[in-house]
């Protein structure tokens, strides 16, 4: 086992946690990334004495990233200095006069007079609510989620079937919410967390109330430095295990010899043998792009029928000033929200009266910036696929900008840009070969959650998934548990536990 050679096409956060588990287990890997710079969707700039996290901007599931660095005999504390956010995160319900504005602290005791306010009488149910829902995130991550697919008799345990009835895998987290509570306001803060995982809460399984644990029971945190410190984290333990680095390198195929994973061509002609691959890029753009037809597990066919995250509209701003009334995250929640969804998944448009997300990192981290001003990243989720043009983006930038004129009585707010950078459908496309410019991949929905790609190919022996494509799914901590399943993977490790050590 000792040296072989594994390349990691992608150094996404699953592609370098993947890297990393390996490299410390004795492999020779090599991670190859088409960008300049390392991280993927994790991605970083700077302009003009603002400095920019592209992609990711909660630091949420803290237990799962302590777990996979003490997997790696790592000390998370001597990589990242966090910050536990509080407020977590402020809201703006739009044409609310009642109440516009509302802060959450991830802290029971602080948020249940804000609870009380908004549906009278709910703390006993919020209280049931959160206490289930932190009791089956124990069961998921003791039981699933560091699973790799397949049948386990894990599922034949009486708990995980009592759970199991008692959240009925056909329910939707819609009707799970109304069960349980009226205020369309609670329900909104507690379906939020789901355009993480890219869907419609109409079309989620209720099982994902899981996330509602994690943010009210764990809380939010921000690393110092910003997201891209998590990049650098993990880089260095990755040099520590000698794992090496190849930037500006798009590979253009994988190479397969009888039936196996024998390396990759670059696109400059390159050719980097291996005994396995591992690919963090794009699962479509891995199957359809980078294999022949009859390599194929995942053909375009399966994609065409995939039903796909959101897509984003972002805007990073340079501001000449601090702005008092927003918080470090904060969630603008649009009026008709089943609209907003409908717009997004069923009838593809940009949205017309949208949720939007304004994150503010200069609150916790003035440094990002020049001294007394902010820096802005304004994201609003928008269909995957869509084509627009010049004019197109134009006017639906000035849309949202207007918007947060109004909900933020920010009138003059243009007049205080003095940086602005505008990222779409097509860079997504461009960057990260992201199918139909999706910015997560694929959406959470029930089907696609029972039935996620494998992280294994079926037709190329020695040719492994990691990331966001594969199980289990969407978000940075998901990633490193992904990593942790195809080391699993490689290594024939069967338990569903999550590892104690490599």
């Amino acid at each position: 086992m000792m040296n072989k050679k594994v390349i990691i096409i992608g150094s996404g956060i699953g592609g370098l946690g993947s890297a990393a588990m390996l490299g410390k287990s004795g492999y020779d890997v090599t991670v190859i990334e088409k960008n300049a710079t390392l991280g993927g969707r994790a991605n970083i700039f700077e302009a003009k004495g603002y400095t920019f996290d592209m992609g990711p901007s909660w630091y949420l599931m803290p237990d799962v990233f302590e777990h996979y660095f003490k997997v790696l005999d790592e000390d998370i504390s001597e990589h990242l200095k966090l910050v536990k956010l509080s407020p977590s995160y402020r809201v703006f319900f739009s044409n609310d006069k009642e109440l516009p504005v509302v802060d959450i602290h991830s802290d029971l005791e602080k948020d249940l007079p804000l609870f009380e306010q908004l549906e009278p009488g709910i703390t006993p149910r919020i209280k049931e609510y959160l206490k289930r829902s932190g009791d089956q995130y124990k069961m998921a991550k003791d039981t699933f989620m560091y699973r790799n697919l397949g049948f386990s008799l894990d599922f034949l345990k009486w708990d995980v079937i009592k759970k199991g009835i008692e959240l009925n895998p056909f329910q939707t987290m819609q009707s799970y919410l109304n069960k349980w509570f009226k205020s369309e306001r609670v329900k909104k803060i507690l379906e939020y967390t789901l355009v993480f995982l890219g869907s419609d809460p109409a079309k989620t399984p209720a099982m994902y109330n899981i996330m509602n644990a994690i943010d009210f029971n764990m809380g939010v945190y921000y690393p110092k430095g910003g997201i891209y410190e998590i990049v650098k984290a993990l880089v260095n333990i990755n040099k520590k295990h000698g794992v090496s680095f190849l930037t500006s390198a798009p590979v253009s195929k994988i190479i397969v010899k009888n039936k196996k994973a024998a390396g990759v061509q670059l696109e400059n002609g390159t050719i980097i043998e291996a005994d396995l691959v591992i690919s963090n890029a794009d699962l479509w753009f891995t199957e359809t792009k980078l294999l022949e037809k009859k390599q194929q597990t995942y053909p375009e066919r399966y994609w065409e029928k995939a039903v796909l995250s959101p897509s984003a509209f972002i805007m990073y701003l340079g501001l000449d000033r601090e702005l008092d009334i927003l918080s470090h995250h904060n969630l603008r929640f649009g009026g008709d929200w089943k609209q907003n969804f409908k717009e997004l998944f069923d009838t593809p448009q940009l949205p017309e009266d949208p949720s939007y997300y304004i994150c503010k990192p200069t609150e916790t981290d003035p440094d990002l910036a020049p001294p007394g001003t902010d820096s802005l990243y304004v994201l609003v989720p928008i269909p995957p696929g869509l084509t627009l043009s010049e004019e197109e983006m134009k006017s639906y930038r000035q849309k949202i900008l207007n918007l947060v004129k109004t909900d933020l009585k920010l009138p003059e707010i243009e007049d205080y840009i003095v940086y602005e950078r505008s990222y779409w459908s097509d860079d997504f496309r461009r960057d990260y070969n992201a199918y139909k410019g999706t910015a997560l991949g694929l959406a959470h929905t029930l089907k696609q959650t029972l039935k996620r790609p494998l992280n294994y190919s079926k037709k190329v022996k020695n040719l492994y998934y990691v990331g966001a494509g594969t199980s289990p799914g969407i978000g940075m901590p998901i990633c490193l548990i992904s990593a942790e399943l195809v080391y699993k993977r490689i290594q024939k490790i069967k338990t569903s536990k999550p590892l104690t050590s490599l």
